[in-house]
């Protein structure tokens, strides 16, 4: 999101900070072409093409699996349909008219359009950010409280996402009212906040922007997930051969999470930065546009990594194909409001007449993961939903399942 650098009559010898500057009277009428050639704003059509269709679709789905199916309607899940429900806003309320405006070679609905556009699109983004930081820290909140879920309780997670636009709003709502300003950006397909003015207006705004939008949400998610592969790791002393595996899966997920975070937003990042306190000129039409597509992607890989991953959702996907039921598997829950009763000396009490069983689980807090099908009796397990104590007990998450049939 970058500003553009347009291209006007008598224009194109000037420093190219200045054209921006004079591209924005202009914006009403429409009248400016942008700086990209028309095979590159093809590229850039395209490109806007595929990530407005396949994240329109992915996060549609996603929805419609929530809707259909009672057994997705947990807390947590309900966080991952805040941050659809963000990312479809973005497919519908952005990406269609930056699309459009390539395909034109000139952005066309207006300076008001603009700022609109630049606005909306920052909102949900930063909705977006705030809610993966917040599912990382509901998530590790779930592993090591004291206390076991309770699907029944959506006041925690109702307050995250009321945080999350809040929080979005304090940080989108200022440029509307003097504290920095919406303008074109790129080659002037697009829309977003000043980052070329050299005002302290503008740069005290970007600063801050850059620290509580970008780099907060991503060292909470780094520091959450990073303390549940620690918690992961001490599980080898039960079951090494099985927490070996979990912990791989947990390492591999958390990996994908981080590179795909940094992928998307750090560019970005960098361009921001670079167009802010760097000579004009420095940050070129053909490099801004790059880092503004590749935030746009965040809309289309979301879905996958926090959704399709999640194999309760998976089963739903499965059985929504085939239009049959979804397999039965137990059910992680995400908040933590019923206490749990301590499972010590299980190992003493031999075969039980009921058919509960412990599972030992340490993944990320998705909910359901699929329980194999145990005899009756029960397998000597420590309980772990309680954080680590000062004798270094190691710490799992218990699981209390009950056997079809």
């Amino acid at each position: 999101m970058i500003v553009s650098n347009v291209s006007l009559s008598g224009c194109a010898d000037f420093n190219s900070a200045l054209c921006a500057g004079a591209g924005e009277g202009h914006l009403g009428g429409g009248s400016y072409r942008t700086a990209l050639t028309p095979t590159g704003n093809l590229v850039v059509a395209v490109c806007l093409g595929f990530i407005g269709t396949f994240g329109l679709i992915n996060n549609l789905l996603v929805l419609v699996l929530f809707c259909r199916y009672k057994m997705l309607r947990s807390p947590i899940n309900l966080l991952l349909m805040n941050i659809s429900i963000s990312d479809l806003l973005v497919c519908v309320l952005g990406t269609p008219f930056s699309f459009a405006a390539s395909t034109q070679g000139r952005w066309l609905i207006g300076e008001r359009g603009c700022v609109w556009y630049g606005f909306a699109n920052s909102l949900c983004g930063i909705v977006s950010l705030i809610s993966l930081a917040v599912l990382s820290y509901e998530r590790y909140s779930t592993m090591m409280a004291p206390t076991e879920a309770d699907s029944s309780n959506y006041r925690k997670i109702s307050l995250g996402i009321i945080m999350s636009w809040a929080y979005s709003l304090i940080w989108t709502l200022p440029p509307l009212f003097g504290w920095s300003h919406y303008g074109p950006e790129g080659p002037g397909t697009t829309c977003s906040v000043d980052w070329t003015a050299k005002t302290a207006n503008n740069i005290s705004y970007i600063i801050c922007l850059f620290i509580f939008c970008l780099i907060v949400p991503f060292l909470v998610i780094v520091f959450c997930y990073g303390k549940l592969l620690s918690a992961i790791r001490q599980v080898r002393g039960i079951n090494a051969s099985m927490s070996r595996k979990r912990e791989q899966r947990v390492l591999f997920m958390v990996v994908i999470m981080v590179m795909c975070y940094l992928i998307c937003w750090l560019p970005y990042g960098i361009m921001a930065l670079l167009a802010t306190f760097g000579p004009p000129g420095l940050v070129t039409p053909e490099a801004s546009i790059i880092p503004s597509v590749l935030a746009k992607t965040s809309t289309v890989i979301n879905p996958v990594i926090y959704v399709f991953m999640n194999k309760q959702f998976y089963r739903c996907f499965q059985a929504l194909l085939q239009c049959e039921a979804p397999r039965r598997g137990s059910s992680l829950k995400s908040s933590s409001k019923v206490p749990t009763k301590a499972m010590r000396g299980i190992a003493g009490t031999g075969p039980r007449r009921t058919n509960e069983f412990l599972f030992m689980v340490a993944s990320l807090g998705q909910p359901a993961a699929t329980v194999p099908q145990l005899g009756l009796s029960c397998e000597p397990t420590i309980d772990i939903t309680k954080a680590p104590s000062s004798d270094n007990k190691p710490v799992v998450v218990s699981l209390v399942a009950h056997r079809d049939g």
